[in-house]
């Protein structure tokens, strides 16, 4: 896809009128009507607006999206998109009930529409960012307000949701303070995790459109992997990059895998008459991820925007308690993060408490986000943010004293100690779901295929022209259940907008969980905040491939 994408195109006529301007889109476009859906800017939207608890104050911040030339560290540039020329951009930081104006002024070439999704918060639908379900895009040149009042404390992060820009530079923290803190710590480390592409081997369109076309009927027979980054392990048919099972009786005979980094755009004819894959990542492998671990070979990954060679530091005094917020913004890793030398407490997993779990390691999915509190020791100890299955990972430094820095290809034994994941958490009691039987319950099968790069939500891949077609149906009051069944053979970070549910019966509040393959995910969520909302998988590319769905409230 080049900037000028489907989405673009639907809403080339609709201009940058507020939100609500597509509700038309929805069947019934009013809150009433025989199957009419509520809709993202209507009067039951503005109920529950009115009921969120609000200190009267407004944080009012202008997010300039444009070009930039980043500096990663170790003299890489990138040429990217960014918000205010800097990558993670700057963070936002507001106190529980205070309310957001961010005027977003997109500056981005011409013909590029952008929008910004609040990723993890529950707001009101026509703030929440994705065109074309609750907002028109906004154009190159224009301007859009985000007003919202954010009533849940947390560490979330804000992003694009149009196209593949997730997989840019445009994303920056934001959190939400509460000002009774229960917990006890002298200091604050963000740290958002990143795999890099854009301005230095390609852009995310490039990617995007080399993995789209599949890998059905590619000739692969005489593969030529010189340079190929192969994750530590050699392909096979059970364990290299997508279903390789299912590969739409594709003849493996001449296609050239060469790892190389030209810089024509998007896949070229080899020498051989087969394709050359400039950025699709074979033979990454991961136990933790149930096998394949993910589709793009990224030449750098970062930890606040920064190469291992030349990392992020954090300073600090021994003996001083210190709370990480852990942000993944990246769009096809997930990272095992540990910190040398040290434990780490895990407190929140996506902004809701858990019981304190002390743990060496964290594995963090694309989307989540983990607190965690550590007591630090004397000395320099390296954050390693190990690329799960890719053999490659981001470092930053905690340095409390005098010593040398590490190497960047450091790998602390607390990498392969005790690790955590989300199923394993049990959701604090002030937090956790009264028992209540499930009022409807909807299946929810991953499906596709990376043979087809044809990734859907039960059989269907999400058609942004139509975006309430075939609604996953939800009404005000209910407990809902879904079941999130992995028929494919990838994981999938599934994220719902505007709600956070529960993991089970009594594991942990979420956003985004990690949907490991062949395995079911059954999760629960009140629906309490009317409108209509994206799920899907956070893979920036499964997602735009067509691994989407929407929740939409019945009026």
């Amino acid at each position: 896809m080049n900037s000028i994408n489907r989405r673009s195109v639907l809403l080339a006529g609709i201009g940058v009128a507020g939100a609500g301007a597509l509700a038309a889109c929805s069947s019934g476009s009013g809150d009433s009507g025989s199957g009419a859906l509520v809709n993202p800017s209507g009067s039951a939207v503005a109920a529950a607006e009115k009921k969120r608890r609000s200190t009267g104050r407004t944080r009012n911040v202008t997010l300039t999206a444009a070009r930039a030339m980043l500096d990663l560290g170790g003299g890489i540039m990138a040429n990217s998109w960014a918000f205010s020329g800097r990558t993670p951009g700057k963070e936002l930081r507001l106190s529980v009930g205070d309310t957001l104006a961010a005027e977003l002024s997109n500056q981005l070439p011409d013909k590029t529409t952008t929008s910004i999704h609040w990723h993890g918060i529950a707001l009101r639908a026509d703030m929440d960012g994705v065109p074309p379900a609750t907002q028109a895009a906004v154009r190159s040149g224009s301007n859009f307000t985000y007003r919202f009042i954010a009533d849940a404390p947390g560490t979330y992060f804000f992003h694009p949701h149009v196209g593949v820009q997730l997989d840019r530079g445009l994303y920056a923290p934001l959190i939400v303070e509460d000002p009774k803190e229960p917990l006890s710590y002298d200091d604050e480390w963000v740290v958002v995790l990143d795999d890099w592409v854009d301005g230095v081997t390609g852009t995310p369109d490039e990617v995007f459109a080399e993995l789209k076309q599949g890998m059905g009927g590619m000739d692969m027979g005489d593969m030529d992997t010189g340079g190929m980054d192969m994750g530590g392990s050699s392909p096979s048919p059970s364990s290299s990059s997508g279903d390789m099972g299912d590969m739409g009786g594709m003849d493996m005979s001449s296609m050239s895998m060469n790892g190389g980094t030209s810089d024509a755009a998007g896949a070229s004819p080899s020498a051989s008459g087969g394709m050359s894959m400039r950025f699709m990542l074979m033979g990454a492998e991961s136990k933790l991820l149930g096998g394949d671990a993910g589709d793009v070979r990224y030449p750098y990954h970062l930890v606040n925007g920064r190469v291992p060679a030349d990392p992020d530091i954090y300073t600090g005094k021994p003996g001083k308690r210190v709370r990480l917020r852990i942000i993944n913004a990246g769009g096809d890793t997930a990272y095992r993060v540990a910190l040398g030398g040290h434990r780490l407490t895990i407190t929140h997993t996506d902004g809701f408490p858990v019981r304190h779990q002390q743990v060496d390691a964290l594995l963090v999915g694309m989307g989540e986000r983990y607190d965690v509190l550590v007591t630090l020791a004397d000395g320099v100890f390296p954050l390693v943010a190990l690329a799960e299955g890719k053999a490659a990972s981001g470092m930053a430094l905690v340095r409390t004293g005098s010593g040398s820095a590490p190497k960047p290809t450091v790998r602390p034994q607390e990498l392969d100690g005790m690790i955590m994941t989300a199923s394993q958490l049990t959701a604090a009691d002030d937090v956790r779901l009264d028992s209540k039987k499930a009022d409807r319950v909807h299946r929810i099968e991953l499906t596709g295929s990376m043979g087809r790069y044809d990734w859907g939500i039960n059989g269907k891949r999400f058609d942004m022209n139509s975006p309430t077609a075939n609604p996953v149906l939800v009404k005000q009051g209910e407990r809902v259940r879904l079941d999130f069944v992995n028929k494919t053979t990838m994981w999938h970070p599934m994220h719902l907008h505007g709600h956070t549910y529960q993991l089970g019966t009594d594991g942990p509040r979420k956003d985004t969980t990690i949907v490991l393959p062949k395995k079911t995910v059954s999760v629960f969520f009140d629906a309490d905040n009317p409108g209509q909302w994206m799920m899907h998988c956070h893979n920036a590319y499964h997602g735009e491939s067509g691994m989407m769905a929407l929740v939409a409230y019945q009026a």
